[in-house]
């Protein structure tokens, strides 16, 4: 009986020596580590990206917080009209309008998002916006105009405020002098309107998603004009036929109506890419696939989709 035992305890031992020897246990390993660290090497490639592009600049003001509204497009209270032709506008982001939820002229939209018209997800985005709002409304500023100014000529990151409207009607710059964390935030009292043919210019690496505009009524970008930054109107927003928009429509009560119009949502700033690499790391730490650390909405970005789709 003790020899019986004995025999089965050394058959043990062989097999699991066996076991921890067989080749197939250091193939695992070894992929188990590129993946590790390739993981690690892409988190590292992410942070050095947003810490490189600009090591030692600071932002004087600092960006208004959208929260859960950052990924959508077109967010109106009290409807949103689409105009033209079918597919004739192009939004790349989400819509939804909430507390009124009729879309009218949704087959003239040609839609890289999702529609989230009154759901759950535009009712959380809308109190988002009330306090996004608040935010920019609330900011002291650096430079005070009067009703009916119209904005020319290069600006450099600050707050600006109009006592009245403010107005654009040429071609404005915007210029963050290499600091790619620079951050515009312009209030107007009353309306924001751009004249037909008016554009924003960036320059030194400012980014559109560091560009806000409250406006205390509506605003109007007019025809043929090309406007950047994120538009938070307490009233409505109208897009005249073939304006485009790169940032944000935001309407906090009012409607929200477009054209033959093209809006994008911004891609991620120099902050955010520093904090997906962060993220990235933490993955690679914890074997864990980035895809499910990083919301789809960051992902889906022209500049750092082939980092996510690339091989694990």
């Amino acid at each position: 009986m003790v020899v019986s035992t004995y025999l089965r305890k050394t058959q043990d031992n062989k097999e699991l020596k066996q076991n921890l020897n067989h080749p197939m246990k250091a193939t695992f390993e070894h992929m188990n580590t590129r993946r590790s660290a390739k993981r690690i090497s892409m988190g590292m490639a992410l942070t050095l990206v947003a810490v490189l592009a600009h090591p030692t600049a600071t932002a004087a003001v600092s960006a208004v917080n959208l929260g859960s509204t950052s990924g959508f497009a077109v967010l109106a209270g009290s409807g949103i009209t689409i105009a033209g032709a079918v597919n004739s506008t192009v939004i790349t982001g989400d819509i939804g309008t909430f507390p009124t939820i009729s879309i009218t002229g949704l087959s003239n939209l040609a839609l890289n998002g999702v529609n989230h018209a009154g759901d759950g997800v535009t009712q959380l985005a809308k109190n988002d916006l009330i306090t996004a709002y608040s935010d920019a409304a609330g900011r002291s500023y650096d430079t005070n105009y009067a009703d009916g100014f119209a904005l020319v000529g290069t600006l450099t990151s600050g707050v600006y405020n109009g006592s009245g409207s403010l107005a654009i009607s040429g071609s404005l710059t915007l210029d963050a002098q290499g600091d790619p964390n620079a951050v515009w935030i312009f209030q107007t009292a009353t309306t924001l309107i751009t004249a037909s043919g008016s554009n924003i210019i960036l320059t030194g690496g400012a980014q559109a998603g560091n560009v806000f505009w409250q406006v205390g009524s509506s605003a109007t970008l007019g025809t043929g004009s090309e406007f950047t930054g994120s538009i938070l109107a307490y009233t409505s927003i109208t897009l005249d036929t073939g304006a485009s928009v790169n940032g944000r429509v935001l309407a906090r009560n009012g409607a929200v109506t477009m054209d033959y119009n093209t809006i994008n949502v911004p891609e991620p700033c120099v902050t955010l890419l520093f904090g997906i690499g962060t993220v990235a790391l933490f993955a690679g730490r914890r074997r864990l696939p980035v895809q499910a650390l990083v919301p789809a909405r960051i992902r889906m970005t022209r500049h750092v989709v082939s980092v996510f789709s690339s091989p694990q």
